[in-house]
């Protein structure tokens, strides 16, 4: 039979594991689960348009947008970055918006990747960010709307990639009309 001091520091052993268990699994909810609920956002690009310094014919090019207190950010950053780095030597220009009146920067792993513009005409009538425009080579709109549908963004389920993929081979796209459900925060005020 075990002595009773063993009993006692058993039990005590056995509650600072499930109280440690607790507060990790306390710990990994708020730093990396947010709450989700799906929204459906309609996004039109008849309005859209780059500033003149950039417009008209030239190479693809991609422009984020984007609130730094949006938590669906968090799950786009590391596809942006993978795009970058895989259409980058291939003709394509990346630009980001930051969602007018909020404070922050992109994340580090993204530094030196995009090319910040202030704003660009028609950006106020984006329903939600994380979003994105794409303009072809000839400088017409050829996509906006969100990265992908759904809670998350990555390459296995996004819109971009196939998008760009045609516009480097040449082929139009057009898709200026999106309605999509997915993780999004309000861009307008």
């Amino acid at each position: 039979m075990p002595s009773r001091r063993f009993t006692i520091l058993l039990c005590l052993f056995t509650v600072l594991v499930i109280a440690g268990s607790g507060a990790a699994y306390w710990w990994f909810e708020l730093r990396y689960l947010r709450s989700f609920a799906e929204q459906t956002a309609f996004f039109d690009g008849s309005r859209l348009q780059l500033p003149p310094e950039i417009a008209g014919p030239g190479p693809i090019r991609l422009v984020h947008f984007w609130d730094p207190d949006c938590p669906c950010n968090e799950g786009n950053q590391a596809h942006l970055r993978n795009l970058t780095a895989r259409f980058g030597d291939r003709g394509v220009e990346f630009y980001s918006v930051q969602k007018p009146g909020s404070e922050g920067k992109l994340p580090s792993m993204l530094d030196g990747r995009l090319k910040a513009l202030p704003t660009i005409p028609g950006a106020d009538t984006l329903p939600a960010s994380p979003a994105v425009a794409i303009w072809d080579k000839t400088g017409k709109l050829a996509y906006v709307g969100p990265y992908s549908e759904g809670m998350i963004c990555t390459a296995g389920n996004s819109f971009i990639e196939p998008i760009l993929e045609a516009l480097a081979s040449g082929r139009s796209v057009q898709s200026t009309n999106t309605l999509s459900v997915g993780c999004y925060c309000g861009w307008q005020n």
